[in-house]
């Protein structure tokens, strides 16, 4: 009763909310109905069932319906004629309602009730018995829910979908975690979320909501978490409201049948519903799950499977499925299947209506997921930092049943007082972890890992190895009770039992199943029973029967084993060479010596030495087999090789050095290595025979960095391959200076039209010229993804700006592009303002040394009154004088959204300047002004300065190089005294002298905007260094002082020492040349002592001599550990 009880409390929905004693609101009622105090029983009767009327009534039945009320004379012909023409059927069928209950006459209402409940078609039974139907199900299925076919607890931070293209090459062809190891477990490029609540539902206006949904993902994500989270949020009404029936099989039940047919099997596996008719007919919205297809031990073959359409015939278990799946049985019924990605490759794709993938946890999951799973703050902590440390394990704890493991064996290490032994390789955390479940079957941390295992455990570790090897060796990942059996395996799993903690038991209502807690686990059980067994076998332990080649000692079994996972294509024994390799190694098979025995060393550097001879192979590409070789060294920790490639790497490098064994290793650290984690940099390391080796691993990269590598357009054709394929992650690629020409050029544009991830083009510095920039323009025209594009020093001249004009005119994603020094003159720059007239997407433009002109300059001016999009645009050395400038500030006065303008290395003079000033007195958009090497003299700054007195958007002003002098310099000092928002000033290499400086010190007194100040080469003596500091005892703003060049001298330098005592803003002090001697030098180290803001502190060409320098270093070092020096 209670039970009934707690089923009512949340299935059943109150559909009156109290206001006052007996007085309530119906929610469910509408206006066209009086109280139903007052209503006869028939009408009633229409009102309760209305929303079933409506939502099961077909035409057919509604024509009957009609018929009748016609024949008993309840309905006219005017009647009849209205409710036909209503519109839709819904819409029918509410006028039908509306026409009956308006009547007072109660014979309509109880003809309709009649009429139904004399009916035996589905819908007549649907509308009757629905509710009751519905109840019951749900009843049901919320008791399978509590006890789950997995409860294994799977943590999930989200349940939410992607929603995914459909299944990558790799994804169809590789094991689950040479999958997660190639990608990283990043997430694939332009996906989308998709929640529970919309798998079922349509996704764009005027689509059909999907029949066959295919879920994806490896071993142990969640794909029956999910589908658990479903059923429960369906029950509960949170989900797919309209979807009536959920009927949830899987593929471990139906491995038990032979041959039957639809009905019998919904009555076998949900004997509550009597009538499986009703609910798989077309009149209401059923849902079928049929879960985990790689555990389906039959074949489905959708080119021979027999036809059938008949849901009471019956057929073979498999050609069931394939039926369903592919509509000839139950075609008006929506069905979900989940599978790890390489199964799921056999369903066709035209079958599929949606795919979706189970995402895995980022690195940001699994540190959320350490601190909510570990209570003890210390310990999570020190997982994460282990984990960090340890990017092979890192890498795999995008499984979330996996970094359970991980969590949960880590954890016990660290209560057992075992940090040092945490575990190091996948090998050694499947030790500790079988280790922990034989000692006490649940980590508790009460007593330390013991070295041995004894007795009933060391016997059923093997049995359930044997298990293990045998599921590998077919591809089984569920066992049956016969097959524990087989193995000696009892089938009571007591709660601390070893075979509990390793062994997941799955209660179904036709069957029991078992299956590890993880898909690895049973690879390093395999391995393990393999490694114990091959020591005393004679024969092939691969094969079946006893007729093979004899095999005599673990080292030929070994390699046995090693060449058989070189050769399988899909890469099923990956994982399990990795274990059996990983067993050699002294440290790993401590917990379970009493198993294993000692590891002969001598085994461990023969197996090592084979697996070298395997890498030093002729590998025309770096396979993944190839690059699972190194797992195997990594697992054995025999990692020589690998640490010398990752040095050459991290340094830079490996021109020269990347034999075919450094190839392969490379492959593995594109997936490992912290160093190409967020960037792979192979600058000047490969040639086209390397490149054509590292393809397949090339392919999984986020930022690839090829620049110096003398690339020819032979390369460009591989990489164009490269940027084609479906698999393809790249997401930023360099090509700068190599030898890449137009031909070249074609084969990366056609990639071009095809990719989809990449953002990020980088050409600067190569031979691709205005008929290469051509072809780039064709492809960049239908290309919706590249933001960025650097076409840099290419020569492509003005028939090539006009090629990229018409890219800007009709693209709509380009956000970047840079085409500095290519020649494309005045016409060109016109014709491209032309475009930017029309353009709204690009905000980063670099026309910078193109010989544009007074003229060129005019037609971008012309450009920027109209265009208010572009954030950037840099016109360093293109040969402006006063005319383009004034051109260039008349349209900042219109523009409103221009906020950094380069104009350095031109001609602009006084008169250029004035015209600046009064552009600024009224644009406060222009953050960023770049005025360097210009010809503005100490007018022209005056007259600036006058405007950044009240300027209110002005961030940063460049003025190096200006013939700058003292009155200059005391124009801005007032200037700062009332701006506040200039946060850079940069005057390096004008003559304004202590004077100058003076002045600037006295501003910075009362300023508390600017952040850094550069007075490189101004001038400026201790005087001068004497006022700034003392300015800094009271400013508290300042963060950078750039004094290099000038002559601050000692006492300069004690001025500025006494200053860092008490300052805490500073962070950066250049110093560099400023005749501070040894003295000066000891008066700043010695204040750092006491501050511990500066983090860089330059002392170079001080006359300190090298054995002063590193004095002076060690003790700025060892005062102040974070502060960065350069002496």
């Amino acid at each position: 009763m209670e039970r009934n009880a707690h089923y009512d409390s949340i299935l059943d929905r109150s559909k009156a909310i109290t206001w006052q004693g007996d007085c309530y609101v119906d929610l469910q009622s509408t206006s066209c109905f009086p109280s139903s105090m007052t209503q006869p029983p028939a009408l009633q009767w229409v009102q309760t069932h209305q929303d079933h009327l409506r939502r099961f009534t077909s035409t057919s039945f509604l024509e009957g319906l009609l018929l009748h009320l016609r024949k008993t004379h309840l309905l006219s012909s005017t009647e009849e004629t209205r409710i036909q023409e209503a519109g839709r059927l819904e819409e029918q069928v509410n006028m039908l309602i509306t026409t009956v209950s308006r009547k007072k006459d109660p014979h309509g209402s109880k003809a309709i009730r009649d009429f139904i409940e004399g009916s035996d078609c589905p819908v007549a039974q649907l509308i009757k018995n629905y509710d009751s139907m519905v109840k019951d199900h749900k009843e049901e299925l919320l008791q399978r829910c509590e006890h789950p076919r997995d409860s294994s607890h799977k943590p999930i931070i989200s349940t939410n979908l992607l929603l995914v293209d459909g299944l990558s090459d790799l994804q169809q062809k590789e094991h689950d975690l040479t999958q997660v190891g190639a990608t990283r477990g990043r997430r694939r490029d332009h996906v989308r979320e998709l929640g529970l609540n919309r798998l079922m539902e349509t996704l764009t206006r005027g689509s059909l909501p999907p029949r066959v949904s295919l879920t994806i993902g490896v071993g142990g994500i969640g794909k029956t978490t999910r589908v658990q989270c479903f059923i429960r949020q369906w029950i509960q009404g949170a989900i797919c409201p309209d979807v009536s029936f959920v009927l949830p099989f899987t593929f471990s039940q139906l491995n038990v049948l032979e041959k039957l047919s639809v009905e019998r099997l919904v009555k076998m596996v949900f004997p509550h519903l009597s009538d499986p008719n009703l609910i798989l007919s077309s009149s209401c919205r059923t849902l079928l799950i049929f879960d985990g297809l790689d555990e389906f031990r039959c074949t489905l073959n959708f080119s021979h499977a027999a036809p059938c359409d008949d849901i009471k015939k019956e057929v073979p278990i498999e050609d069931l499925v394939t039926n369903i799946i592919r509509g000839n049985l139950l075609p008006g019924v929506a069905l979900w299947v989940t599978s790890r990605p390489r199964v799921a490759s056999l369903i066709p794709g035209g079958l599929v209506d949606r795919v979706t993938e189970v995402p895995g946890f980022s690195p940001k999951d699994v540190h959320v997921f350490l601190n909510h799973h570990i209570p003890e703050m210390d310990f999570a902590h020190k997982i994460w930092a282990h984990l960090q440390s340890h990017k092979n394990l890192m890498v795999f704890c995008y499984t979330p049943s996996f970094c359970c493991i991980v969590a949960d064996t880590m954890k016990y290490l660290l209560q057992s007082g075992e940090e040092e032994q945490l575990p190091k390789t996948c090998t050694e955390l499947y030790a500790h972890f079988c280790g922990m479940k034989a000692e006490s079957g649940e980590p508790r941390g009460r007593e330390p890992v013991k070295e041995t295992l004894y007795g009933s455990n060391r016997k059923l570790l093997g049995n359930l190895g044997r298990l293990a090897f045998n599921g590998v060796l077919k591809y089984n990942y569920t066992f049956s009770e016969q097959d524990l059996r087989a193995c000696g395996i009892d089938l009571v799993l007591s709660p601390n039992s070893l075979a509990a903690g390793l062994l997941i038991r799955d209660e179904t209502f036709l069957c029991t199943t078992y299956h590890f807690t993880h898909l690895t686990l049973q690879e390093f059980l395999a391995a393990m029973f393999y490694c114990m067994s091959s020591k005393r076998a004679i024969f092939d332990l691969f094969s079946e029967s006893t007729m093979s080649w004899p095999k005599i000692g673990f080292l030929n079994h070994f390699k046995s084993a090693i060449q058989r996972s070189q050769q399988a294509a899909d890469g099923h024994l990956d994982v399990f060479a990795r274990f059996l390799s990983g067993l050699l190694c002294p440290l790993t098979v401590k917990p379970l010596a009493g198993l294993l025995g000692k590891v002969d060393g001598s085994q461990r550097a023969w197996a090592a030495s084979f697996i070298h001879s395997l890498l030093d192979g002729s590998h025309v590409v770096v396979s993944h087999r190839a690059v699972n070789l190194v797992y195997c060294l990594q697992e054995m920790q025999h990692t020589d090789l690998l640490r010398t490639v990752e040095d050459d790497l991290r340094l830079g490098s490996l021109t020269g050095k990347l034999t075919q064994a450094h190839c392969v290793v490379l492959g593995y650290l594109l997936q490992v290595s912290p160093e190409c984690s967020e960037q792979t940099n192979l600058k000047a390391s490969l040639n086209y025979a390397t490149v054509k080796c590292l393809l397949p691993q090339l392919l999984y990269c986020n930022h690839l960095r090829l620049e110096s590598n003398h690339f020819k357009d032979d390369v460009m054709e591989l990489l164009g391959s490269l940027l084609s394929a479906k698999d393809c992650h790249i997401q930023k690629i360099s090509l700068a200076d190599n030898d890449v020409s137009s031909k070249g050029v074609r084969a990366l544009s056609r990639a071009l039209m095809v990719n989809r991830t990449l953002t990020s083009l980088n050409l600067r510095n190569n031979k691709i010229g205005a008929k290469g920039t051509k072809v780039l323009a064709e492809a960049l025209k239908m290309n919706q993804v590249l933001l960025s594009v650097n076409l840099q020093n290419n020569a492509i001249e003005e028939e090539g700006a006009w090629a990229l004009a018409e890219v800007l005119e009709c693209n709509c994603k380009l956000a970047s592009l840079n085409i500095r020094k290519n020649g494309i003159g005045a016409n060109g720059a016109k014709r491209i303002a032309d475009a930017l007239k029309a353009n709204r997407t690009l905000t980063k433009f670099i026309l910078c040394s193109n010989q544009l002109g007074d003229k060129g300059t005019i037609s971008m001016a012309e450009a920027l009154t109209v265009n208010h999009t572009l954030l950037s645009l840099q016109l360093q050395s293109n040969s402006i004088s006063n005319k383009g400038m004034t051109a260039l500030t008349k349209a900042l006065r219109l523009n409103q959204g221009l906020i950094s303008l380069n104009l350095r290395e031109n001609s602009i003079g006084i008169e250029g300047a004035k015209s600046m000033a009064r552009a600024l007195h009224e644009n406060n958009t222009l953050q960023d002004l770049d005025l360097t090497a210009n010809l503005l003299h100490d007018e022209g700054v005056r007259a600036i300065a006058s405007a950044v007195k009240v300027n209110q958007g002005l961030a940063s002003l460049h003025l190096q190089w200006n013939f700058i002098k003292c009155s200059a310099s005391k124009a801005l000092s007032h200037a700062l005294l009332n701006n506040t928002t200039l946060q850079l000033l940069d005057l390096q290499e004008n003559a304004i002298g202590n004077e100058g400086v003076i002045c600037l010190a006295e501003a910075l007194k009362t300023n508390t905007s600017l952040r850094t100040l550069c007075l490189q080469s101004v001038s400026v003596g201790s005087s001068g260094a004497i006022a700034m500091a003392e300015a800094l005892m009271t400013n508290q703003s300042l963060q950078s002082l750039d004094l290099r060049g000038n002559s601050v001298g000692m006492k300069g330098a004690k001025a500025l020492a006494n200053t860092l005592k008490s300052n805490r803003s500073l962070k950066s002090l250049n110093l560099q040349e400023n005749l501070l001697g040894m003295d000066g030098a000891i008066f700043i180290a010695t204040a750092l002592k006491g501050n511990h803001q500066v983090t860089y502190i330059n002392l170079q060409g001080n006359g300190l001599g090298e054995s002063g320098a590193k004095v002076i270093a060690d003790a700025i070092r060892a005062d102040a550990p974070a502060c960065v020096v350069d002496i």
